[in-house]
C-alpha cells in the first residue's frame, strides 16, 4: 500500500481552495459575458475566497495564491521547501478550475487589459492590488501579536471586492498568478500571461518589503525600537500613508470606471486596511477621523498634525496614480444639487463615520474587538449609497484634496471644511452619549498599542 507524504493533506487543501477560487472566477466572467451584468461578480469571488480560507486555514494555511506564498517565504513565514509544492498545487488547481469553467459554459476565456489600456496599466493595477492582498494576509494571518483573531478571512477575502470594481475595470482584476494561469487559453502568441504573472510577483515582493518596514519585529524576531511594543513615529506615518493611499486609489479608480458598486468597493478597501494596520498607526486614513480622535484625547496635537499631512499627501499621490492610468484625473462632482445639500450630506455622514470609529475602536464602553473594521468600513456603504448622488459621498478630506482640480480648489476646501466639521460633531456626539470617558491606554485604533 502506498503511503501518501505527510504534507499531502496540505497540498490537497491548496489545490481544492485554488480550484474553487478560479472555477468561481471563470464562471462569473463567462456568466457576465452572457448577461452583461457584472455587479455581483467581485462579491462572489471575494466570498468564495473568504469561505475557503475559513474552511481550510487550519489544514494548509489557506494561501490559494502563489504570490501570497511567495510573500510568506520572503518574510520568513514559510520555507522554500514547503512553498514550492504549495505553488505547484495552486497553479494546478487554477488550471483545473479554468478548464472546468470553460467546459461548463462552452466558451473560451482569456486575460488581457480592457480596451484602451496597455501593459503598464496591467503592471500598475495588478502589482498594487496583489501587493494589497499579500500585505493584508501578512498582517492579519501571519503576524504573531495579532493571533488568534476571527476577522482574518473577512479581511483577506474582501480585498477582492476592493480591487475588482476599480482596478478590475483596467486589468480584469486577477491579483493571483493561479487565476491568470487558469483563466488563459495559453496561446503561444499571447504576451499577457507573462506580464500578469510578473506583475503579481512584483506585488508580492512589494508587500514583503512594506511588511518588513512596518513590522520588522515579525520578520527579524527583534523587539520594536521603542521597547514598549508601539511602532516608532516613522512607521506610524508609513502606515497612514499606505492605508490612505489604497483607500483613495480605490475611490479614484471606482469613479473613473463609473463602477456600479463603488461604495461597497471603497468600504472594503477601508475595512481591509483597518484590520491590517489598526494596531500600528491607528489606521485613521482620514484627517476628519484623526481630528475626532484628537478631541477624544487619544492622540496629541503633534501626532494629529503629522498624520493629517501624510494623509493629505497620500490622497494626492493616489489620485495622481489613477490619472496616469486614465490620462485624466477624476474630479469632485456636484451634479445638480446645491452646495447647501452637499454640505449637509458630507457633514452628516462624515460624522457617522467618525462617531462609529470612536464607539467601536476607541471607547471603553462600546469597543468591538472583532467587528470594528467591518463596522467602520460599512459606514462608507451607508453614506455612499445614501448621499453619493448628492455630494459624491467622499467623507474624507484626503479624498477631497486629491480629487480637487486646480480650478476646483475652492470646492475642495469647502468639502474639507464640511468633513472636518462632521468629525467635530462626531466628537461632541460621542461625549454626549458616552460621557467624560477616559481613553483606553491601548485602543484598537491606537498608535501606542
Amino acid at each position: 500500500m502506498i503511503t501518501p507524504p505527510p504534507d499531502f493533506p496540505k497540498w490537497a487543501a491548496e489545490f481544492a481552495g485554488t480550484f474553487l477560487l478560479v472555477f468561481t472566477v471563470g464562471c462569473n466572467v463567462l456568466s457576465d459575458s452572457l448577461s452583461g451584468n457584472s455587479i455581483w461578480g467581485g462579491v462572489s469571488i471575494a466570498c468564495v475566497l473568504m469561505v475557503s480560507i475559513y474552511a481550510l486555514k487550519g489544514i494548509s494555511g489557506a494561501n490559494f495564491n502563489p504570490a501570497v506564498t511567495f510573500s510568506l517565504v520572503l518574510t520568513d513565514n514559510m520555507e522554500y521547501s514547503r512553498a514550492i509544492p504549495y505553488m505547484l498545487c495552486q497553479m494546478l488547481g487554477g488550471l483545473t478550475g479554468g478548464v472546468c469553467s470553460r467546459s461548463l459554459y462552452g466558451l473560451p476565456t482569456n486575460i488581457g487589459p480592457v480596451n484602451g489600456f496597455d501593459w503598464l496599466s496591467i503592471l500598475t493595477c495588478e502589482g498594487i492590488y496583489t501587493m494589497m492582498l499579500c500585505f493584508v494576509v501578512l498582517n492579519v494571518a501571519a503576524t504573531p501579536k495579532k493571533q488568534p483573531n476571527e476577522y482574518y478571512g473577512l479581511a483577506i477575502g474582501f480585498v477582492i471586492v476592493a480591487g475588482a470594481y476599480g482596478a478590475g475595470a483596467v486589468s480584469g482584476g486577477c491579483f493571483n498568478p493561479a487565476v491568470a494561469f487558469g483563466m488563459n487559453n495559453w496561446s503561444m502568441k499571447s504576451k499577457w500571461p507573462v506580464i500578469y504573472l510578473l506583475s503579481e510577483f512584483i506585488g508580492a515582493v512589494l508587500a514583503a518589503l512594506l511588511y518588513s518596514l512596518i513590522r520588522p519585529e515579525s520578520c527579524t524576531g527583534k523587539a520594536p525600537e521603542s521597547g514598549r511594543g508601539e511602532a516608532p513615529p516613522k512607521v506610524r506615518l508609513l502606515s497612514e500613508f499606505l492605508g490612505t493611499f489604497m483607500l483613495v486609489l480605490t475611490v479614484s479608480l471606482n469613479i473613473q470606471a463609473n463602477s456600479p458598486a463603488a461604495a461597497f468597493s471603497i468600504a472594503a478597501s477601508l475595512m481591509c486596511m483597518i484590520y491590517a494596520l489598526g494596531d500600528v498607526s491607528g489606521a485613521h486614513f482620514n484627517p476628519a477621523v484623526t481630528i475626532a480622535i484628537l478631541c477624544h484625547g487619544q492622540i496629541d496635537i503633534s501626532t494629529c498634525g503629522s498624520y493629517v499631512v501624510v494623509q493629505l499627501f497620500a490622497g494626492v499621490a493616489a489620485t495622481s496614480t489613477s490619472a496616469l492610468l486614465y490620462g485624466t484625473k477624476p474630479s469632485i462632482a456636484l451634479g445638480k444639487f446645491s452646495m447647501y445639500s452637499c454640505a449637509c450630506a458630507e457633514m452628516a455622514f462624515t460624522a457617522v463615520l467618525c462617531y462609529v470609529v470612536l464607539c467601536v475602536a476607541v471607547s471603553k464602553k462600546t469597543v468591538s474587538e472583532t467587528m470594528f473594521g467591518l463596522a467602520i468600513g460599512a459606514c462608507i456603504i451607508v453614506g455612499g449609497n445614501a448621499v453619493g448622488a448628492i455630494s459624491g459621498g467622499y467623507f474624507n478630506p484626503a479624498v477631497s484634496l486629491g480629487l480637487g482640480e486646480p480650478n476646483e480648489i475652492i470646492i475642495a476646501l469647502l468639502y474639507i471644511w464640511f468633513q472636518i466639521t462632521g468629525g467635530l460633531l462626531a466628537a461632541l456626539g460621542h461625549k454626549i452619549t458616552h460621557g467624560d470617558e477616559q481613553p483606553m491606554e491601548a485602543s484598537l485604533l491606537d498608535a501606542s498599542n
